[in-house]
């Protein structure tokens, strides 16, 4: 009998189908809806293996229905959205997709950025309903990025892509970190800097962290403070590292110029969020990594995972 894999939301069949001849390969298949929590159950109860997505929660409750389960495969560099240690405790190895993700994600921060900065989601929302009126002098003006301070909070891959990128735009780049990175400050001239300063320094705030216990709510109304009021507030990592309200106070106060959001608390976001009423906040529904060559990617790494896996080979990106 062939073992059998459930994946959790509709895929490409470019992406599945060098599974199926070896494998019993079945998925939820109803577009833009996420698997219901009763579904996930019962399909993991009978599974070997769980492709899943980042909207999937897959915790102790999975594992311990999941009897047959050897490997959960997670389509996004983060996991937090699966229970590691009771993974560990039933013997479940998982997996995720980091690396092939980088350039395109920090190609969407930069992107964010200039969104943000120049206001060109207003500007073309306004377009369209027939708003703009005439050229004006002062007409949407905005927020220069040449030359500009930026600060990266959290500097792995994507943060250091996004700082070489800075590069070409004459910016100085602030960071802080974990743990200082001294070969990229001396290779490409990045200065570490304690989060206070880098907040009352930097024209562009950038989030790159991932989703820790230490990173959970780092940034609110204290830390929005301490930022120019003509400082820009990007967030591509976690809508956890953030206060929502805080940010809403601080953007609606002008306490700070403008946000770019392409992640938030809750997803999707509620239509009636407070930060949706602004008109300096451009929000964008998770897409950092999503151009067609990087998404094939990393389902290539997932598929190559599971398979791996139910051959009792070693995966590639093994988190547990």
């Amino acid at each position: 009998m062939k073992k059998r894999i459930y994946i959790t939301r509709r895929l490409p069949e470019e992406a599945v189908e060098p599974l199926r001849e070896h494998y019993d390969v079945s998925m939820w298949e109803q577009e833009g809806e996420s698997v219901p929590r009763d579904v996930l159950l019962e399909e993991a109860s009978s599974a070997h293996a769980l492709w899943t997505m980042l909207s999937d929660t897959i915790d102790r409750e999975v594992f311990e229905c999941a009897t047959q389960l050897e490997v959960v495969s997670n389509l996004a560099v983060g996991y937090n959205n699966i229970d590691l240690n009771a993974a560990k405790e039933h013997g479940v190895i998982v997996t995720n997709t980091p690396d092939v993700l980088t350039e395109t994600t920090a190609d969407l921060t930069f992107g964010l950025m200039m969104m943000t900065a120049r206001r060109l989601g207003e500007a073309e929302r306004d377009l369209r309903a027939g708003e703009w009126k005439s050229w004006l002098p002062m007409g949407y003006v905005g927020m220069d990025l040449y030359q500009a301070k930026l600060g990266i909070i959290g500097m792995g891959r994507i943060g250091e892509a996004v700082a070489r990128r800075a590069r070409g735009f004459d910016m100085e780049v602030l960071y802080h970190n974990r743990t200082r990175r001294h070969e990229s400050e001396s290779m490409y001239g990045f200065t570490y800097a304690e989060l206070d300063e880098l907040l009352a320094q930097s024209d562009f705030v950038v989030v790159l962290a991932p989703l820790t216990d230490e990173t959970r709510g780092m940034l609110g109304a204290e830390e929005f403070a301490k930022m120019k009021e003509t400082s820009i507030f990007i967030n591509v990592a976690r809508g956890e590292i953030i206060d929502e309200q805080a940010l809403y106070e601080a953007l609606k106060s002008k306490k700070i110029w403008g946000a770019g959001l392409d992640v938030f608390t809750k997803e999707p976001i509620d239509l009636d969020h407070p930060l949706l009423t602004l008109p300096n906040v451009t929000t964008l529904p998770h897409i950092g990594s999503a151009s067609i060559r990087t998404r094939l990617a990393m389902m290539a790494l997932n598929r190559d995972a599971i398979a791996n896996v139910l051959e009792g080979k070693e995966p590639k990106n093994r988190l547990t």
